[in-house]
């Protein structure tokens, strides 16, 4: 089993190092997954260092739920990953992690504003924030799980973020552009005479991206 699907276990592996370097987790926060062939995934282990992990340290479970790689300890968030897999075929990647920015915001009232730059609004969905939870819990999985059907961009409520895409780097860039709009936002609103992205741009966007034009004010976190 461990050289079982090696190339996406050196995926997140690579993936998990790369959210480290840019700081935008901690050395034992957060945790990756991807989908390993029809029935599994790959996901980071507990208690590793994100800067050194590799993928021998990458552990497989199945979509029953069952750990394929015993002698490794998956992520305590393994849960969440595996309700997020079983409802959704078409997210093929999941990116947990403890940006600062992001962070901060999922402990405020504050919305991120992701109509202030026109890559943000473009490549983001409207964040959604997910009521606060256990880390680790029944309760958190199914709370994430749901909300992943709303957005791929999630806050957890006073702990940090959850990104989905249809693979690694898709769900590793809204994390990073979601970081920046979070900045974006922070700085902002210490900045006079701001203006975001008119209703008519965004609109523009919205049909420049392929997708149905987004009510108005749908971009900002309640």
């Amino acid at each position: 089993m461990k050289e079982e699907f090696h190339e996406e276990r050196r995926a997140v592996a690579r993936c998990m190092r790369r959210v480290y370097r840019l700081r935008l987790t901690s050395a034992t926060g957060g945790n990756i997954s991807c989908r390993a062939g029809a029935d599994r995934f790959a996901i980071t282990p507990s208690g590793i260092d994100k800067a050194r992990i590799r993928a021998r340290e990458v552990g497989l479970i199945d979509l029953e739920g069952r750990n394929l790689t015993p002698e490794l300890k998956p992520s305590c968030e393994w849960l969440m990953h595996l309700r997020i897999y079983q409802r959704y075929p078409s997210v093929g990647a999941i990116v947990h992690a403890h940006p600062v920015t992001l962070s901060a915001f999922s402990c405020a009232e504050t919305p991120i504003d992701i109509g202030l730059l026109s890559e943000t609004y473009a490549l983001l969905d409207p964040p959604v924030v997910a009521p606060y939870a256990l880390m680790g819990t029944e309760e958190l999985a199914e709370i994430v799980a749901e909300c992943a059907g709303r957005s791929s961009a999630i806050l957890l409520r006073n702990h940090a973020v959850v990104t989905t895409g249809a693979n690694l780097m898709q769900a590793f860039s809204r994390l990073e552009v979601l970081e920046e709009a979070a900045r974006v936002t922070l700085i902002t609103r210490q900045l006079e005479g701001v203006r975001g992205l008119s209703p008519e741009q965004r609109a523009e966007l919205d049909r420049f991206m392929g997708r149905d034009v987004r009510p108005a004010k749908t971009d900002e976190l309640p």
